[in-house]
Protein backbone atom coordinates (compact mmCIF):
# COMPACT_ATOMS: atom_id res chain seq x y z
CA UNK A 1 0.00 0.00 0.00
CA UNK A 2 1.86 3.23 -1.01
CA UNK A 3 1.91 6.05 1.81
CA UNK A 4 2.29 9.60 0.80
CA UNK A 5 5.77 11.36 2.45
CA UNK A 6 3.10 14.42 3.63
CA UNK A 7 -0.23 15.00 4.41
CA UNK A 8 -2.68 17.59 5.73
CA UNK A 9 -3.47 18.10 9.04
CA UNK A 10 -5.30 20.60 11.15
CA UNK A 11 -2.94 22.02 13.74
CA UNK A 12 -3.31 23.66 16.83
CA UNK A 13 -0.45 26.04 17.42
CA UNK A 14 -1.25 27.81 20.20
CA UNK A 15 -4.32 28.07 22.96
CA UNK A 16 -7.09 30.44 21.85
CA UNK A 17 -6.79 30.52 18.33
CA UNK A 18 -7.93 28.23 15.45
CA UNK A 19 -6.98 25.26 14.01
CA UNK A 20 -4.59 25.68 10.89
CA UNK A 21 -4.22 23.41 7.94
CA UNK A 22 -0.99 22.34 7.44
CA UNK A 23 1.18 20.18 5.23
CA UNK A 24 3.26 17.97 7.83
CA UNK A 25 5.31 14.93 7.05
CA UNK A 26 3.41 11.21 7.58
CA UNK A 27 4.02 9.91 10.91
CA UNK A 28 6.23 6.70 11.06
CA UNK A 29 4.41 4.12 13.41
CA UNK A 30 7.70 3.51 16.15
CA UNK A 31 7.82 -0.05 18.30
CA UNK A 32 3.96 -1.30 18.90
CA UNK A 33 2.80 1.28 16.97
CA UNK A 34 0.29 0.79 13.99
CA UNK A 35 -0.21 3.70 11.50
CA UNK A 36 -3.68 4.89 10.34
CA UNK A 37 -5.32 5.97 7.56
CA UNK A 38 -7.93 7.70 9.12
CA UNK A 39 -11.52 7.49 7.60
CA UNK A 40 -13.47 9.75 10.90
CA UNK A 41 -12.81 11.33 13.69
CA UNK A 42 -15.21 12.79 15.87
CA UNK A 43 -15.47 16.44 17.43
CA UNK A 44 -15.56 16.09 21.58
CA UNK A 45 -16.02 18.98 24.31
CA UNK A 46 -12.41 18.18 25.74
CA UNK A 47 -11.30 19.89 21.93
CA UNK A 48 -12.98 22.98 22.93
CA UNK A 49 -11.36 22.31 26.62
CA UNK A 50 -7.58 21.87 25.08
CA UNK A 51 -8.41 24.76 22.66
CA UNK A 52 -9.44 27.29 24.83
CA UNK A 53 -6.88 27.10 27.40
CA UNK A 54 -8.90 25.09 30.08
CA UNK A 55 -6.79 22.14 29.99
CA UNK A 56 -3.17 23.55 30.25
CA UNK A 57 0.22 22.18 29.27
CA UNK A 58 -1.01 20.32 25.61
CA UNK A 59 2.12 19.30 22.93
CA UNK A 60 1.90 22.22 21.16
CA UNK A 61 1.76 22.13 18.21
CA UNK A 62 -0.69 19.32 18.08
CA UNK A 63 -3.24 17.69 15.85
CA UNK A 64 -6.28 17.78 17.96
CA UNK A 65 -8.59 14.30 17.43
CA UNK A 66 -9.23 11.05 20.06
CA UNK A 67 -12.54 9.92 18.45
CA UNK A 68 -10.25 8.14 15.63
CA UNK A 69 -11.35 5.30 12.84
CA UNK A 70 -9.03 4.34 10.49
CA UNK A 71 -7.58 1.22 8.60
CA UNK A 72 -4.32 0.24 9.36
CA UNK A 73 -1.62 0.73 6.57
CA UNK A 74 1.51 0.11 8.69
CA UNK A 75 2.90 -1.45 11.60
CA UNK A 76 6.03 -0.87 13.69
CA UNK A 77 8.50 -3.09 14.77
CA UNK A 78 6.39 -5.63 17.23
CA UNK A 79 3.23 -4.39 16.06
CA UNK A 80 1.12 -7.56 15.30
CA UNK A 81 -2.05 -7.21 17.02
CA UNK A 82 -3.62 -5.34 13.88
CA UNK A 83 -3.17 -6.44 9.91
CA UNK A 84 -2.84 -4.25 7.59
CA UNK A 85 -6.35 -3.62 5.95
CA UNK A 86 -8.11 -4.24 9.56
CA UNK A 87 -9.97 -1.05 11.16
CA UNK A 88 -8.95 0.01 14.39
CA UNK A 89 -10.75 2.50 16.89
CA UNK A 90 -8.32 5.29 18.73
CA UNK A 91 -9.40 7.16 22.10
CA UNK A 92 -8.38 9.21 24.12
CA UNK A 93 -6.19 7.43 26.20
CA UNK A 94 -3.10 6.78 24.29
CA UNK A 95 -0.40 4.92 26.62
CA UNK A 96 -0.14 4.88 30.49
CA UNK A 97 3.19 3.51 32.28
CA UNK A 98 2.50 0.64 33.55
CA UNK A 99 4.47 0.54 36.83
CA UNK A 100 2.46 3.57 39.30
CA UNK A 101 0.70 2.67 42.02
CA UNK A 102 -1.92 3.57 39.88
CA UNK A 103 -1.29 1.00 36.93
CA UNK A 104 -0.75 -1.45 38.98
CA UNK A 105 -3.77 -1.33 41.07
CA UNK A 106 -5.75 -1.94 37.57
CA UNK A 107 -6.29 1.67 37.83
CA UNK A 108 -4.98 2.72 34.14
CA UNK A 109 -7.29 5.57 34.24
CA UNK A 110 -5.69 7.36 36.73
CA UNK A 111 -1.92 6.95 35.60
CA UNK A 112 0.52 9.72 36.47
CA UNK A 113 2.30 9.55 33.46
CA UNK A 114 -0.58 8.80 31.22
CA UNK A 115 -0.24 10.34 27.25
CA UNK A 116 -3.82 11.29 25.81
CA UNK A 117 -4.56 11.32 21.93
CA UNK A 118 -4.89 14.76 20.52
CA UNK A 119 -3.52 16.04 23.72
CA UNK A 120 -0.32 15.17 24.49
CA UNK A 121 0.10 12.80 21.17
CA UNK A 122 -0.98 13.70 17.73
CA UNK A 123 -4.89 12.96 17.01
CA UNK A 124 -6.94 12.71 14.39
CA UNK A 125 -7.67 15.45 12.82
CA UNK A 126 -5.67 14.75 9.71
CA UNK A 127 -5.09 12.23 7.05
CA UNK A 128 -2.81 9.54 8.91
CA UNK A 129 -2.37 8.93 12.59
CA UNK A 130 -0.12 6.45 14.62
CA UNK A 131 -1.80 4.97 17.68
CA UNK A 132 0.04 2.24 20.45
CA UNK A 133 -1.61 -0.98 19.18
CA UNK A 134 -2.22 -1.82 23.35
CA UNK A 135 -4.52 1.11 23.50
CA UNK A 136 -6.59 0.51 19.98
CA UNK A 137 -10.25 -1.42 19.79
CA UNK A 138 -11.38 -3.45 17.15
CA UNK A 139 -14.50 -1.75 15.99
CA UNK A 140 -17.81 -3.74 15.44
CA UNK A 141 -18.78 -4.65 11.84
CA UNK A 142 -22.54 -3.37 12.44
CA UNK A 143 -21.11 0.54 12.47
CA UNK A 144 -19.03 2.44 9.72
CA UNK A 145 -16.68 4.72 10.28
CA UNK A 146 -18.56 7.71 10.68
CA UNK A 147 -21.07 6.10 13.22
CA UNK A 148 -18.45 4.65 15.19
CA UNK A 149 -16.45 7.70 15.80
CA UNK A 150 -18.76 9.10 18.46
CA UNK A 151 -18.59 5.45 20.55
CA UNK A 152 -14.75 6.25 20.84
CA UNK A 153 -15.07 9.21 23.62
CA UNK A 154 -18.63 10.41 23.74
CA UNK A 155 -19.45 6.38 24.12
CA UNK A 156 -17.01 5.21 26.48
CA UNK A 157 -17.30 8.46 28.99
CA UNK A 158 -20.33 7.88 28.89
CA UNK A 159 -20.33 4.62 29.59
CA UNK A 160 -18.10 4.76 32.52
CA UNK A 161 -20.15 7.48 33.99
CA UNK A 162 -23.22 5.37 33.64
CA UNK A 163 -21.48 2.32 35.42
CA UNK A 164 -20.97 4.46 38.20
CA UNK A 165 -24.30 4.77 39.32
CA UNK A 166 -26.26 2.15 41.46
CA UNK A 167 -27.13 -0.91 39.65
CA UNK A 168 -30.52 -0.75 41.11
CA UNK A 169 -31.39 3.00 39.85
CA UNK A 170 -34.33 3.16 37.80
CA UNK A 171 -35.28 7.20 37.07
CA UNK A 172 -31.75 8.20 35.42
CA UNK A 173 -31.07 12.63 34.75
CA UNK A 174 -28.99 13.44 32.57
CA UNK A 175 -27.34 17.46 32.44
CA UNK A 176 -26.31 18.19 29.38
CA UNK A 177 -27.65 16.09 26.55
CA UNK A 178 -25.27 15.73 23.64
CA UNK A 179 -22.86 13.70 22.35
CA UNK A 180 -22.39 11.38 25.26
CA UNK A 181 -26.12 11.74 26.76
CA UNK A 182 -27.66 10.54 23.51
CA UNK A 183 -25.59 7.32 23.28
CA UNK A 184 -25.67 6.62 27.05
CA UNK A 185 -29.60 7.14 27.16
CA UNK A 186 -29.97 4.35 25.36
CA UNK A 187 -28.03 1.90 26.79
CA UNK A 188 -29.92 3.16 29.64
CA UNK A 189 -33.19 2.93 28.46
CA UNK A 190 -32.47 -0.50 26.54
CA UNK A 191 -31.70 -1.73 30.89
CA UNK A 192 -35.66 -0.63 31.86
CA UNK A 193 -34.62 2.60 33.30
CA UNK A 194 -36.46 5.96 32.88
CA UNK A 195 -34.56 8.69 31.11
CA UNK A 196 -34.96 12.82 32.46
CA UNK A 197 -33.21 14.94 30.34
CA UNK A 198 -31.97 18.68 30.94
CA UNK A 199 -31.03 20.97 28.48
CA UNK A 200 -30.03 24.83 29.12
CA UNK A 201 -33.13 26.82 29.75
CA UNK A 202 -35.25 27.40 26.67
CA UNK A 203 -33.35 24.68 24.64
CA UNK A 204 -36.98 23.51 23.30
CA UNK A 205 -34.24 22.05 20.07
CA UNK A 206 -32.77 19.60 22.38
CA UNK A 207 -35.28 18.96 24.78
CA UNK A 208 -37.23 17.81 21.49
CA UNK A 209 -34.09 15.68 20.69
CA UNK A 210 -34.50 13.95 24.01
CA UNK A 211 -37.84 13.06 23.87
CA UNK A 212 -37.40 11.20 20.45
CA UNK A 213 -34.82 9.05 21.50
CA UNK A 214 -37.22 8.15 24.47
CA UNK A 215 -36.47 10.41 27.66
CA UNK A 216 -39.84 10.37 29.62
CA UNK A 217 -39.45 14.23 30.46
CA UNK A 218 -37.13 16.67 28.95
CA UNK A 219 -36.66 20.22 30.25
CA UNK A 220 -34.82 23.44 31.61
CA UNK A 221 -31.80 22.44 33.79
CA UNK A 222 -33.14 25.26 36.05
CA UNK A 223 -36.22 22.89 36.88
CA UNK A 224 -37.04 19.95 39.38
CA UNK A 225 -37.85 17.06 36.69
CA UNK A 226 -41.50 15.50 38.03
CA UNK A 227 -39.76 12.48 39.86
CA UNK A 228 -36.98 12.25 42.31
CA UNK A 229 -33.96 10.79 40.69
CA UNK A 230 -31.95 7.77 41.71
CA UNK A 231 -29.15 9.40 40.13
CA UNK A 232 -27.88 11.62 37.69
CA UNK A 233 -24.69 12.06 35.50
CA UNK A 234 -23.68 15.77 34.40
CA UNK A 235 -21.78 16.08 31.20
CA UNK A 236 -22.11 20.08 30.69
CA UNK A 237 -18.98 21.39 31.99
CA UNK A 238 -21.16 23.68 34.66
CA UNK A 239 -20.21 23.48 38.41
CA UNK A 240 -23.88 25.39 39.24
CA UNK A 241 -25.37 21.99 37.97
CA UNK A 242 -24.04 19.92 40.80
CA UNK A 243 -26.11 21.51 43.50
CA UNK A 244 -28.81 21.62 41.12
CA UNK A 245 -28.72 18.05 40.43
CA UNK A 246 -28.30 16.85 43.71
CA UNK A 247 -31.48 18.86 45.00
CA UNK A 248 -33.18 16.94 42.16
CA UNK A 249 -32.06 13.17 44.08
CA UNK A 250 -33.65 11.48 46.45
CA UNK A 251 -31.74 10.17 49.37
CA UNK A 252 -28.98 8.00 48.94
CA UNK A 253 -28.95 9.37 44.92
CA UNK A 254 -25.40 9.68 43.21
CA UNK A 255 -24.25 12.45 40.69
CA UNK A 256 -21.92 11.66 38.83
CA UNK A 257 -19.54 14.53 36.92
CA UNK A 258 -18.75 13.06 33.53
CA UNK A 259 -16.65 15.89 32.16
CA UNK A 260 -12.71 16.32 32.34
CA UNK A 261 -13.25 19.64 32.65
CA UNK A 262 -15.36 21.50 34.99
CA UNK A 263 -16.46 25.44 36.08
CA UNK A 264 -16.02 26.21 39.93
CA UNK A 265 -18.76 24.23 41.78
CA UNK A 266 -20.65 27.02 44.54
CA UNK A 267 -21.13 26.53 47.78
CA UNK A 268 -24.28 24.74 48.19
CA UNK A 269 -26.17 23.90 52.08
CA UNK A 270 -25.68 20.77 53.43
CA UNK A 271 -29.05 19.48 53.28
CA UNK A 272 -29.20 18.11 49.71
CA UNK A 273 -26.23 16.40 50.37
CA UNK A 274 -27.33 14.61 53.41
CA UNK A 275 -29.21 11.64 53.64
CA UNK A 276 -26.38 9.72 52.17
CA UNK A 277 -26.32 11.32 48.67
CA UNK A 278 -22.90 11.11 46.87
CA UNK A 279 -20.94 13.49 44.52
CA UNK A 280 -18.10 11.61 42.57
CA UNK A 281 -16.20 12.25 39.43
CA UNK A 282 -15.46 9.93 36.22
CA UNK A 283 -11.41 10.22 35.33
CA UNK A 284 -10.50 8.96 31.91
CA UNK A 285 -11.64 5.67 30.93
CA UNK A 286 -9.74 2.59 31.04
CA UNK A 287 -9.33 -0.23 28.23
CA UNK A 288 -12.04 -2.57 29.79
CA UNK A 289 -14.40 0.00 29.19
CA UNK A 290 -13.79 0.32 25.79
CA UNK A 291 -13.81 -3.23 25.02
CA UNK A 292 -17.25 -3.65 27.48
CA UNK A 293 -19.00 -0.81 25.21
CA UNK A 294 -18.12 -1.89 21.92
CA UNK A 295 -19.51 -5.10 22.70
CA UNK A 296 -22.67 -3.80 23.90
CA UNK A 297 -23.44 -1.26 21.73
CA UNK A 298 -24.35 -3.59 18.61
CA UNK A 299 -26.56 -6.13 21.25
CA UNK A 300 -28.15 -2.46 22.23
CA UNK A 301 -28.54 -1.39 18.41
CA UNK A 302 -27.17 2.47 19.72
CA UNK A 303 -27.86 4.89 16.75
CA UNK A 304 -25.06 7.26 17.12
CA UNK A 305 -27.09 10.94 15.36
CA UNK A 306 -23.56 12.71 13.53
CA UNK A 307 -23.88 16.13 11.85
CA UNK A 308 -20.51 15.14 9.52
CA UNK A 309 -18.40 17.84 7.96
CA UNK A 310 -14.96 17.22 5.62
CA UNK A 311 -12.02 17.33 8.42
CA UNK A 312 -10.62 20.90 6.83
CA UNK A 313 -14.12 22.63 8.06
CA UNK A 314 -12.71 21.13 11.82
CA UNK A 315 -12.79 24.88 13.37
CA UNK A 316 -16.83 25.32 12.12
CA UNK A 317 -17.04 21.66 13.72
CA UNK A 318 -15.75 23.45 16.71
CA UNK A 319 -17.95 26.35 16.62
CA UNK A 320 -21.08 24.17 15.66
CA UNK A 321 -20.36 22.17 19.24
CA UNK A 322 -19.45 25.77 21.14
CA UNK A 323 -22.82 26.85 20.75
CA UNK A 324 -24.85 23.59 20.69
CA UNK A 325 -25.83 23.78 16.59
CA UNK A 326 -26.10 20.31 16.41
CA UNK A 327 -27.60 17.63 17.91
CA UNK A 328 -25.86 14.29 19.10
CA UNK A 329 -22.69 14.06 17.85
CA UNK A 330 -20.19 15.83 15.50
CA UNK A 331 -17.69 13.94 13.43
CA UNK A 332 -15.12 14.96 10.80
CA UNK A 333 -14.84 12.73 7.61
CA UNK A 334 -12.80 12.23 4.83
CA UNK A 335 -16.08 11.91 2.72
CA UNK A 336 -18.42 14.79 1.21
CA UNK A 337 -20.27 16.33 3.71
CA UNK A 338 -23.59 15.05 4.69
CA UNK A 339 -25.74 15.62 7.81
CA UNK A 340 -28.29 13.33 9.36
CA UNK A 341 -28.35 9.48 11.38
CA UNK A 342 -25.52 7.30 10.39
Amino acid sequence: MDIPDMMTAMVLEKQGGPLVEKRIPVPVPGVGEVLLRVGACGVCRTDLHILDGELAAPSLPIVPGHEIVGVVVGNGAGATRFSVGERAGVGWLGATCGTCRYCLKGQENLCDNARFTGYTINGGYAEYAVADQRYCFRVPPQYGDVAAAPLLCAGLIGYRSYRMIPENAIDIGIYGFGAAAHIVAQIALHEGKRVFAFTKPRDAKTQAFARRLGASWAGDSTQLPPAELDAAIIFAPAGPLVPAALAACAKGGVVVCGGIHMSDIPSFPYSILWGERVIRSVANLTRRDGEELLSIAPKVQVQTDCTTLKFRYANKALDMLRTGAADGAIVLTMVPELTGRS
